[in-house]
């Protein structure tokens, strides 16, 4: 021992620091394993409890989230005490960590902060389908930091809440029915009147088409090939494309068969021959 610069003292100070701290290293381990154990069964439980009460499921993640992050600190503050720190340093290093890692952190609290003015003003929930930040698509999950959108092509959007609380957002599934617009171009030759009307019979054969407030055709446009004609008609959320759709389709069959052309964008050229007459050049 002497060799390796240990006294009989320090070697014996060495073996009651070890037998001290084993104790608390045993019991700090313990506690880690229950406590991991616990927080487990909390979660589960949690979970079934949500399931059978019928909260807003924005808010059960929310707080799902926010509960079970709180549990797993509290449970590392509890094994560390159990090493041997005192709980007056350990609030001080903490707070000198926390002062850091918030400035280093500045956008995920924004974030957090976002999450939390999300489930407070609930500009949208979970299955609406939204428009934000350049992408559309139904929301799937609504976390502390990020907003999860599934897009029409099945791709997964992630959007940090700290960007969507702090600008526009459309939500097209909050009012539970939509107005669609659609524009038809016919020819200066057609009658306006008989196509008026075909596609107003066309709109009001739906089922789907809601009848109050009423569908309406009108002129919008005399364009320099085609007159355009706009359709406007209101329909539930679930029905709103299928309507859609529909109508294109048979508004093209329906007026060509009545003799209405559908014109397409033309342009006429013409070629003008001159003829330019040379004088050949004089010799001197």
């Amino acid at each position: 021992m002497e060799k390796l610069g240990l006294t009989k003292d320090n070697w014996k100070q060495f073996i009651e620091w070890v037998w001290d701290f084993v104790p608390g290293l045993i019991s700090a381990i313990v506690i880690l394993f229950v406590g991991i154990w616990v927080i487990n069964i909390i979660s589960r439980v949690l979970r079934k409890f949500f399931q059978k009460k019928d909260y807003d499921e924005t808010l059960e993640n929310f707080l799902y989230e926010i509960i079970n992050i709180g549990l797993k600190i509290l449970l590392l503050i509890l094994v560390i005490t159990q090493l041997g720190v005192q709980t007056s340093s350990l609030v001080a290093v903490l707070g000198a960590a926390g002062l850091a890692v918030g400035l280093a952190l500045q956008g995920s609290l924004a974030n957090f902060a976002g999450g939390v003015l999300i489930l407070f003003f609930k500009p949208f929930k979970i299955g609406d389908f939204i428009e934000a930040q350049g992408v559309s698509g139904t929301v799937k999950e609504i976390s502390i930091f990020t907003t999860k959108l599934t897009t029409f092509g099945n791709q997964l959007a992630i959007i940090p809440n700290g960007k969507l609380s702090n600008d526009n957002i459309v939500n097209y599934s909050s009012e539970g029915i939509r107005r669609d617009k659609i524009d038809i171009g016919i020819s200066y030759t057609s009658n306006i009147k008989e196509a008026k009307q075909i596609l107003l019979d066309i709109i009001n054969t739906q089922e789907q088409v809601i009848k109050e407030p009423a569908p309406e055709v009108m002129v919008t446009d005399l364009g320099d090939s085609a007159i355009t004609i706009q359709l406007r008609y209101w329909a539930s959320n679930d029905d709103f494309w299928a309507v859609h759709f529909y109508t294109i389709e048979e508004a093209k069959k329906q007026l060509e068969a009545n003799n209405i052309s559908l014109p397409f964008p033309q342009r006429e050229v013409h070629l003008y021959s001159k003829e330019v007459s040379r004088e050949m050049p004089k010799k001197n």
